[in-house]
């Protein structure tokens, strides 16, 4: 009996790949919309390569990176084959334009006379006056509102993450960290910030539809030794003393980009979403921790009682790697 072998193509359209590492990952599209602050209706037009009903390129591009960052994977891959699909289907649209039936152009009989040069050089005058006047409105508009009202400048949060919340002119850009944010009908927004531990700085820009820009920069201080780590045995009492012997801790940080991470301890699922770089994660748990990194090595594990360790020589995704009281199972 003669055997054929199947060569993978990788001819997936940029939907189809979204979808296909979403399931792997077993994640639904809310709770990559609550990590990545993409509405689900977002992913799913994505997802289903329907781009006509995306909001502008600007908002899109920062979807698909925000997307990048949570998943661990490569932001510039999935924006050149966005913007390869959009030219495609913008070509397509263009051709099925010029199928229509061109009718022939009748020309009728033109003479030019003085008072057509007259009225076609005052047409040109007056249009040259409106073009001068648009100029000097450019340069002299005004800047676009902006009001960063929490946190305030110089604060301290006992935290991981801080909500950044405020008004902006309607209609303008607003952009978190070079990362661009919705606004409502009302100017109002509201994002999620992951903080570092110590002094972060906060930068917020609003740009208007003349490219002029409003720009706040607020510091914050994030104080991690008051934030209590995730455990399996959160519905323990205090009076629990020797069973909670049983138990082992695990510190997990990456090195120097943000990474997708997901942790289960004992079978329960306690964290899933980016990492900051040197953004310290605690966990326990009494028999095992598994870990799933977009970047096994460049994500570090140290154990309680024992020497830290790179998770994965891997540099790409790396799943379920379990530890144990005893360390890494084999």
């Amino acid at each position: 009996m003669v055997r054929f072998t199947t060569k993978k193509i990788d001819s997936m359209t940029l939907g189809e790949q979204m979808k296909k590492l979403r399931e792997e990952r077993r994640l639904s599209l809310s709770e990559i919309s609550k990590s990545t602050r993409v509405q689900v209706k977002y992913l799913e037009y994505l997802e289903e390569g329907n781009y006509s009903k995306l909001p502008a390129q600007v908002y899109v591009k920062g979807f698909l990176r925000n997307y990048a960052i949570f998943m661990g994977i490569s932001g510039q891959s999935l924006l050149k084959q966005y913007e390869r699909e959009q030219k495609i289907a913008q070509n397509i649209k263009g051709e099925d334009a010029g199928n229509k039936e061109i009718k022939p152009i009748k020309f009728s009989s033109f003479v030019v006379t003085p008072k057509i040069i007259i009225i076609t050089l005052s047409v040109l005058f007056v249009f040259s006056g409106f073009l001068y006047l648009y100029r000097q409105v450019n340069n002299f508009v005004s800047m676009p509102r902006l009001v960063v009202m929490t946190p305030s400048d110089g604060s301290s949060v006992d935290g991981r993450t801080v909500r950044i919340a405020g008004v902006a002119e309607k209609n303008a850009q607003l952009f978190i960290n070079d990362q661009p944010i919705l606004v409502n009908e009302k100017g109002e927004f509201s994002e999620d910030v992951g903080l570092r531990e110590g002094l972060n700085a906060i930068t917020v820009v609003a740009r208007n539809k003349f490219d002029k820009e409003s720009r706040q920069t607020v510091s914050v201080n994030a104080n991690y030794q008051n934030v209590e780590s995730p455990s399996s045995g959160a519905g323990a009492s205090e009076g629990e003393d020797a069973g909670n012997k049983e138990e082992f801790d695990m510190e997990l940080y990456v090195s120097s980009n943000p990474t997708w991470i997901s942790v289960e301890a004992d079978g329960n699922l306690m964290y899933s979403g980016v990492l900051l770089p040197d953004s310290v994660q605690k966990f326990t748990a009494k028999e095992k921790i598994s870990v799933t990194s977009g970047k096994g090595n460049d994500t570090h594990i140290k154990l309680e009682g024992k020497e830290e360790e790179i998770l994965s020589s891997e540099s790409g995704v790396v799943r379920d790697i379990v530890f144990t009281p005893d360390g890494r199972a084999l």
